[in-house]
């Protein structure tokens, strides 16, 4: 298990000294200071004042604590702590990106339970993209001006690791200055299994064909209960950490997910966020996490429910909160929707993603969402929830910030 060390995070240089020697959040000029008395009332009636003393500190929260958020019943208390230590880490910059999601083949050999996507070889409804009608896809929104192009698909069980390598290259040479981030964990392990390489030299010639980064996908839940339940198949969750340390001693950064709202426990998801925890405070790699909400329809668990919107919330507030070494909290909106997606810049997140453009893996779950935003449908949304938009790039350096009304 990993280490519940009390350290400070590193955002403690943000904070200024307010009334009664409180540490709170810089504010912009002119704006309100945060009534951290009024937090400490929500945090009272739920019996989560510790907590919120070590949130107000900057003291690191241990594996029990998350837990008692994860239960808590009281999100508005949640939230205020989230949001507080949202203000801290990154103000009121809430981030976008435009980028272009192209999902190559959903010939997939996991056959994860909580998966619409994947479909085995032959099947009606499955598909393989030639490298051409991938270039072809991101050629289609070079003129929107898109500085990332996103690739995930299927493990495909007999699609040769040229393929892939052919696919990197063809993109860089289409469009050299737009970042590629390309391949969950999962499937850089499938990847050094089909080649016979280790993970180490599979990553090495992936970056040199043109890859520049890692999304995060794949983690689920790290429990291995979890995974004999609903992805017996897919890697270990250590082979992802360990995947993922690879990537980032190779120079690559990622993200991190975790899937919620099917058969793990609140023990089970403070463990995943520990474990995530303890390796970005080993390599710093990790650029946003990213609480995937289960999507039952059409999935081998389609007879349960799945997350509220409840749910959602504190699992993007209870991120914040635990996750202290992640500057960024993300709101997948595809995922929870865009009406939720604003709605949590109030619960600790400062990432919304990004343009998609287009999305087959939530959409095959039945999520109702649009395959796509324009940036200034993205801009509106921000600025509604009085933030300031900041168009980024994958690695979060800013290309445009939009604090012009």
């Amino acid at each position: 298990m990993a280490s519940n060390a009390t350290s400070s995070p590193s955002w403690q240089a943000g904070w200024s000294t307010g009334t009664a020697d409180r540490r709170v959040p810089r504010g912009e000029e002119g704006e309100a200071p945060v009534n951290t008395h009024e937090i400490e009332g929500l945090a009272a009636r739920s019996g989560l004042e510790r907590i919120w003393e070590k949130v107000e500190e900057g003291t690191r929260l241990d594996e029990a604590e998350a837990r008692a958020l994860l239960d808590s019943r009281d999100l508005l208390a949640v939230g205020a702590m989230a949001d507080f230590a949202r203000r801290r880490a990154s103000g009121d910059d809430v981030f976008f990106i435009c980028n272009r999601h192209i999902n190559h083949t959903n010939v997939c050999a996991n056959q994860c339970r909580f998966c619409a996507f994947s479909h085995e070889e032959g099947d009606p409804d499955a598909f393989t993209l030639t490298v051409d009608e991938v270039l072809e896809k991101a050629r289609e929104t070079l003129s929107d001006g898109i500085t990332e192009i996103h690739i995930v698909g299927g493990e495909h069980p007999t699609l040769p690791y040229d393929y892939y390598l052919e696919m990197l290259r063809g993109l860089r040479d289409l469009a050299p200055g737009v970042h590629i981030q390309a391949f969950t964990a999962s499937e850089v392990s499938h990847l050094a299994d089909i080649s016979g390489k280790g993970v180490d030299d599979v990553l090495a010639e992936l970056k040199e064909a043109g890859l520049g980064s890692l999304p995060g996908g794949g983690a689920e839940v790290f429990s291995g209960r979890v995974r004999e339940l609903v992805c017996e198949r897919k890697i270990s969750g250590q082979r992802w950490l360990d995947v993922m340390r690879a990537a980032h001693q190779a120079g690559l950064k990622s993200n991190a997910t975790m899937l919620y709202g099917h058969v793990e426990t609140s023990a089970e998801l403070a463990d995943h966020m520990v474990r995530l925890r303890a390796l970005q405070d080993e390599t710093g790699g990790f650029n946003s996490f990213i609480p995937l909400s289960f999507q039952p329809a059409n999935t081998e668990l389609s007879e349960l429910p799945g997350p509220t919107g409840f749910d959602d919330l504190r699992m993007l507030a209870v991120g914040r909160l635990v996750l202290d070494n992640f500057h960024h909290i993300k709101a997948f909106w595809i995922n929870v929707g865009l009406k939720l997606a604003q709605v949590s810049l109030a619960f600790g997140v400062n990432d919304l993603d990004g343009t998609v453009v287009e999305e087959k893996i939530s959409h095959s779950a039945g999520v109702d969402t649009a395959q796509a935003l324009s940036r200034a449908e993205l801009i509106r949304v921000i600025r509604g929830a009085g933030r300031v938009p900041v168009e980024r790039d994958t690695l979060y350096n800013v290309v445009r910030r939009h604090d012009d009304a």
